[in-house]
């Protein structure tokens, strides 16, 4: 029972999908605050300081905020490496441990085996 529900954890799906919804939810606050505190001040003062334009440009007075795109584009990538090498990767290794570890069952010789076996150790009996 207990192999079972192990067996069922590890699978890739179930281990994928809760990583993708816990800590993907858990730590989008985390990027968040910082993409806010950090990244968007620094879009400004690459694109000209601050104010309402900054990050941004005017087509016919309709704004383009490249600068929140870019923002969140960050967020989204510290997020998947976040993600990728604090939890996929040691659970891909686990799971490699794991089955290291599992040895596999021995197959049973086949009928033809166990036939021949007997003819050779006939042949060897034999007096000469």
């Amino acid at each position: 029972m207990i192999k079972g529900f192990r067996d069922f954890i590890l699978r890739g799906n179930v281990v994928d999908l809760a990583v993708g919804v816990v800590i993907g939810a858990a730590f989008n606050n985390v990027v968040t605050a910082f993409t806010k505190a950090f990244l968007e001040p620094m879009i400004r003062l690459a694109t000209g300081g601050t104010g309402e334009v900054a990050g941004k440009f005017l087509i016919n007075g309709i704004a383009f905020d490249w600068g929140m795109f870019i923002s969140t584009l960050i967020n989204f990538l510290l997020t998947a490496a976040v993600l990728y090498f604090f939890v996929v990767n040691p659970m891909n290794k686990a799971i490699e441990r794991l089955k290291r570890s599992e040895k596999p069952a021995v197959a049973e010789p086949s009928n033809e085996e166990k036939l021949l076996a007997e003819i050779r150790d006939a042949v060897r009996n034999r007096p000469l």
